[in-house]
């Protein structure tokens, strides 16, 4: 089946924008601070083993069904899983998988952003704040500005909006001239700006203790704990594969659509995976690690979310260069969020144009407006409540960004290897250099990689019935009782976002397909 869609415009400008997909925030704060809390070393081990069973097949997988969908002029994931699944079951059974997968995508593209764009504000004030000093003065507490910030409508909000009109503006503009021409300008300039973070972290010396030094740090991370080692830190380590390649969400599947069919995916693919592992475990292992290390001690990596805004700011204002330094940093930071959040924003602004027939710059408008009525509760709360404990982002970010896409992930691997399956070599390898041999399909992508999934979703659930997150009270509230409306609305909100999701995927894929579904025969080929 042919289409007129718009295609990527050079092999380049694809791989930059997949790698932008990927590299996003984890990479630079989420990765340093798990690696160097679970062992160093001892983490590399299992992480390096999940990215090859766990990690490139379900990224084969995703970009196999992504240009597949394309083919038939789909680019979100409800239409694409449905034309997988119905090669073995029947189109009836088809649309609910479908549409199931499709609210699953919606919720992650519409929620996950509601929070991640105003972390995205955040580093784009304080790229601000970096530029001008105002958090170089050493009488006011990082962790005091920090505060003052989220706080703040005048900062909060109004670097929340720019961040958002960025992103519309991107998206307005279409592949090529819009999220093509801004990864190509950005991804290189966040790996320059990281290679000149990396060099002043390792040279930084022992400014504050002679056994905290930079070195010690990048050893601290390589230096295997053997006493870490264990199921626990295997399976996070397997959830930040899936994390950092930003798997289960539907934007990989998004941007593999505008692929022309015999454009090779798994070279591609490949390489979009190694530029996300450099930036990761290379440029932000070695900027956080060391640096942290020198000016704070072993304890000083445990800072989480901290490191970043509180934390490194405190060393900035300590080192020679800071302002300067600390500028680069929440740069980078912005740069990889932005084109993170770019392809979800577009994955939204193709199923408008899609399903309603809405002309592109008229869908990135309302998704703006989704976006800014969706973020509203995430800006609002500290500014409120008068707190940092930014509950509805954490009860967020629980479900839909660490848990459902582990679900969502497994079922796509199930559609594509197990329903699929007899096509899934043949139309993975299509205009391949490297050819996916069929031992590792039936090893991997069929077997070892949806085990994996499901030992992650069950451990999981484990967890999260220990940290009372399945209680009407979150085990994380049980000291802040004043904060539960703001869980509850967040419940009650990724409720309403799935049921509109489902029913949006559902007549998105009868509307095209009705005719099949009611025969129960395949119709279109």
């Amino acid at each position: 089946m042919s289409n007129n869609r718009e295609n990527w415009g050079s092999k380049l400008g694809l791989i930059l924008a997949m790698a932008g997909n990927a590299i996003g925030l984890g990479n630079f704060w989420r990765y340093p601070y798990l690696a160097a809390s679970n062992g160093g070393g001892a983490f590399m081990i299992p992480y390096i083993a999940a990215i090859i069973i766990l990690g490139i097949p379900i990224l084969m997988v995703e970009w196999n069904l992504g240009r597949y969908g394309g083919k038939y002029g789909h680019a979100t994931i409800g239409p694409m899983i449905y034309l997988q699944a119905r090669e073995v079951i029947k189109p009836k059974y088809a649309i609910i998988i479908g549409s199931i997968c499709g609210m699953f995508a919606f919720m992650v593209t519409i929620l996950i952003n509601s929070y991640y764009n105003h972390i995205i504000g955040w580093t784009l004030g304080y790229s601000y704040l970096s530029v001008t000093g105002k958090y170089m003065n050493k009488a006011v507490s990082t962790g005091k500005v920090f505060t003052d910030y989220i706080q703040s409508p005048g900062l909060e909000i109004t670097f929340w909006i720019i961040a958002l009109a960025l992103l519309g503006l991107a998206v307005t503009r279409g592949i090529q001239q819009g999220i093509e021409t801004w990864s190509k300008i950005m991804m290189p300039v966040l790996y320059i700006f990281g290679i000149i973070l990396a060099i002043r972290s390792l040279t930084v010396g022992s400014p504050v203790r002679p056994d905290w030094s930079a070195i010690k740090g990048l050893n601290y991370l390589w230096n295997p704990d053997w006493s870490k080692l264990s199921w626990q830190t295997a399976l996070k380590a397997a959830g930040q594969v899936f994390y950092t390649l930003s798997l289960g969400m539907g934007i990989i599947e998004n941007y593999a659509s505008y692929l022309k069919a015999d454009d090779d995916i798994v070279l591609s693919g490949i390489t979009t995976a190694s530029l996300n592992e450099f930036a990761e475990v290379i440029l932000g292992g070695t900027i956080v690690i060391p640096i942290a290390y020198a000016f704070l001690g072993p304890e000083g990596l445990g800072a989480g979310v901290g490191l970043s805004f509180i934390s490194l700011p405190n060393i900035f204002r300590n080192m020679g260069g800071g302002q300067f330094f600390g500028t680069l940093w929440f740069l980078l930071l912005f740069f990889a969020g932005f084109t993170s959040a770019i392809a979800m924003y577009n994955y939204l602004t193709a199923l408008l144009e899609e399903d309603l027939g809405v002309k592109r710059k008229v869908a990135a408008f309302v998704v703006f407006m989704l976006y800014v009525i969706s973020g509203l509760p995430v800006g609002l709360e500290p500014i409120l409540t008068k707190t940092t404990n930014l509950a509805y982002l954490t009860e967020l970010d629980n479900w839909v960004g660490s848990y459902l896409i582990l679900i969502f992930g497994l079922l796509e691997v199930i559609v594509g290897a197990w329903l699929f399956g007899k096509y899934w070599l043949d139309e993975t390898n299509r205009g391949a250099y490297w050819k996916v041999k069929p031992w590792f399909f039936n090893i991997f992508v069929k077997v070892v990689s949806p085990l994996m999934l499901l030992i992650l979703i069950v451990f999981s659930t484990r967890d999260y019935i220990k940290q009372g997150y399945f209680k009407w009270i979150p085990g994380f509230l049980e000291k802040t009782p004043q904060l539960v409306s703001w869980v509850q609305s967040a419940r009650i909100v990724i409720i309403l976002v799935g049921i509109i999701g489902f029913i949006e995927s559902y007549l998105s894929i009868k509307k095209k397909y009705g005719k099949e579904i009611t025969s129960g025969e395949k119709l279109i080929i």
